[in-house]
């Protein structure tokens, strides 16, 4: 276990330098800062001197172990736009964006594990069909699509009138097919405050209807996938020997199913699932932008539009880090569910 560790630390360590390496290769190519913070009525002459004291002239090679030798120190600079250290911002809008991929994740898990079992339990059920030929359109509807879709439906809400309001069937189906909106799909609201920079929609009601849209939105995506996966590893464990073998003996089918034949399911949903969860993060971009969102993933647009290169860096590296621990869980998870495998790689 401690040389599992070492090991995903350096890992670690190689991925946090290539990314800052990447990073800071584009930073010519996001535009020039200074245009950003002073405008175009300020001269040239103040411009160049506000570029000298940031360091801007200097050559590649100096910014960046100048950076290096901060970021050892846990200090990757002030945000050009916030004036504010930028492990500060990124504190700001960690919550927000932790809190939604917690948010879909549940959503994710709580739905594609029954839906899995159940669909490759009975392959042939109607309820089946339903249920993959909506994960087919599922997968092919872009996120922001579906984002916008939800806002039209829930929150600002649909009139549907193909049948004759003047019966009491035509009325009765257009009311059923309408619906009124209202649901909040803008912001966080007002977020309880938990400890320190750390406000939390979990915390109250209000908070988790500003969150419900966001969250499926962005569930939509990894849903699908996740509901084939454990259908196609569900067929194949309920084709194994054993299983066959467990039902000769009169074992109960709920047992066979729940017990032996999902946990041998969830081992490859769990390596591939736990990175695909991972990706989430990047993913609330999107979200986070249609429903403004105060996260990180709106954070770095704005830095972008903004030429934010102290701000841009840090958001990749902490979404690096993100991967990595991720990664790493999973690994562990992984050596628990299934004891034979070893985290050193040795055999077990």
């Amino acid at each position: 276990m401690i040389a599992f560790l070492i090991k995903r630390l350096y890992h670690a360590l190689l991925v946090m330098f290539v990314i800052s390496i990447i990073a800071f290769a584009i930073q010519d190519n996001l535009g020039d800062p200074i245009q950003q913070m002073v405008g175009q009525s300020v001269p040239e002459s103040e411009r160049e001197a506000l570029r000298e004291e940031l360091g801007l002239n200097d050559p590649f090679l100096v910014q960046y172990l100048r950076f290096a030798g901060n970021a050892v120190q846990f200090d990757f600079g002030y945000s050009y736009t916030f004036n504010q250290p930028t492990t500060e911002v990124i504190m700001r809008h960690l919550p927000a964006t932790l809190e939604l991929v917690a948010a879909s994740t549940f959503l994710i898990i709580a739905l594609s594990v029954p839906i899995g079992v159940y669909s490759a339990i009975r392959p042939r059920a109607w309820l089946t069909r339903f249920f993959m030929g909506v994960s087919i359109v599922g997968i092919s509807i872009p996120v922001f699509l579906t984002a916008i879709v939800l806002i039209q439906i829930f929150a600002i809400g649909v009139s549907v009138t193909p049948f004759p309001s003047d019966t009491g069937w035509g009325a009765w189906l257009n009311d059923l097919l309408s619906t009124d909106g209202g649901m909040p799909a803008y912001g966080r609201g007002d977020p309880v405050n938990v400890f320190g920079t750390w406000d939390s929609n979990f915390a109250s009601l209000n908070g988790l209807t500003y969150l419900v849209l966001p969250a499926v939105s962005l569930a939509s995506i990894m849903l699908p996938l996740f509901i084939r996966l454990i259908r196609a590893e569900m067929l194949e464990v309920l084709q194994s020997e054993y299983v066959k073998f467990a039902r000769a003996k009169g074992i109960s089918l709920r047992r066979i199913y729940f017990i032996h034949a999902l946990k041998n399911t969830m081992l490859p949903v769990i390596t591939v699932g736990g990175v695909q969860i991972g990706t989430l993060v990047a993913y609330t971009i999107l979200t986070e932008t249609v429903f403004q969102w105060p996260g990180m993933g709106l954070m770095f647009l704005n830095a972008i539009q903004r030429s934010d290169v102290p701000l841009i860096v840090t958001y990749l590296m902490i979404v690096g880090l993100i991967f990595v621990i991720t990664n790493t869980l999973v690994d562990l998870i992984y050596g628990l569910v299934n004891p034979t495998v070893k985290l050193t790689g040795k055999p077990a």
